[in-house]
């Protein structure tokens, strides 16, 4: 692995498991000290898929210390202004400077199609999946305009901020919403060498997609379909033969934008999507 980071302090959300988790990684093997946070529980008490706890943000931390790197975690709500900030500053405060942000955190919830898709699924999408994005940004910029280096911020979009799903309406809103944040930040930071892109991964390998609620929606003709199954239709929507891809591939790309190999890109939405976007 490269040192393109090297010295470096990575700011990640949703850092307990999944796609967070090996964003946190892969910068870390990188060179980058890193400043993790989550929720570490559910946003809902009725949420369908299983949350990550704070076991799994424990293992995040001790994956990254096995990489000779320094870490801060805190369990944080996206949708906490205050305490992200509170936790943003202490990581800067011990870890000395902050030069990437990654607004990675995000939920899935509903199934419905729009005109029935529950206020409360609408609200809890909205505040995590897009105001989240912007307080997670909020909460890290001061610290780098403060260091006067420049540096970097990565937003997880998805496939669904480019193009529409049926039955996950409010979660492409939230999407295609994650874009506009990019945009506007890319167009107001850029003075200061900041550079915003966005990551727009297809269905990856994680808790979040892989679950039982997800399955059920891509093969609802089946009582009890599983992985197998669900590849069968989920490989439909891809140029190349998959029906997924891994968080690893997906952390490829944010550690590329996080870098200076990515020095004068800003403002783009890169697609890690097998093609999903040319069908």
């Amino acid at each position: 692995m490269s040192d393109r980071l090297e010295g470096k302090v990575a700011f990640i959300s949703g850092a307990a498991r999944g796609q967070g988790r090996s964003h946190a990684l892969r910068l870390a093997e990188e060179g980058a000290d890193i400043i993790a946070v989550d929720i570490c529980g559910p946003v809902t008490p009725d949420s369908a898929i299983a949350a990550a706890t704070s076991a799994d943000l424990a293992e995040t931390v001790d994956l990254v210390k096995a990489r000779n790197r320094r870490i801060v975690a805190t369990e944080v709500d996206v949708r906490d202004q205050a305490a992200l900030d509170a936790a943003v500053a202490s990581g800067v405060e011990q870890l000395g400077r902050l030069d990437v942000i990654v607004a990675n955190a995000g939920i899935g919830n509903g199934g419905e199609t729009l005109d029935k898709t529950s206020e409360s699924d609408w609200n809890d999408m909205i505040n995590v999946n897009l105001a989240g994005v912007w307080k997670t940004v909020k909460a890290g910029v001061p610290h780098l305009l403060a260091g006067g280096n420049g540096g970097s911020i990565v937003l997880t979009s998805s496939v669904g901020g480019a193009k529409a799903y049926p039955n996950t309406g409010h979660y492409i809103a939230a999407k295609h919403g994650v874009l506009g944040l990019m945009k506007s930040f890319a167009v107001e930071l850029g003075e200061h060498s900041i550079r915003v892109n966005s990551v727009l991964p297809t269905n990856v390998n994680t808790p979040m997609f892989m679950n039982e609620g997800t399955m059920k929606l891509f093969r609802p003709d089946l009582e009890n379909p599983g992985p197998d199954d669900m590849k069968i239709v989920a490989q439909m929507m891809h140029v190349l033969p998959i029906g997924w891809v891994e968080p690893e591939d997906v952390s490829a790309a944010v550690a590329f934008l996080a870098s200076d190999d990515a020095r004068f890109i800003t403002g783009v939405a890169l697609p890690v999507d097998g093609g999903s976007l040319l069908k």
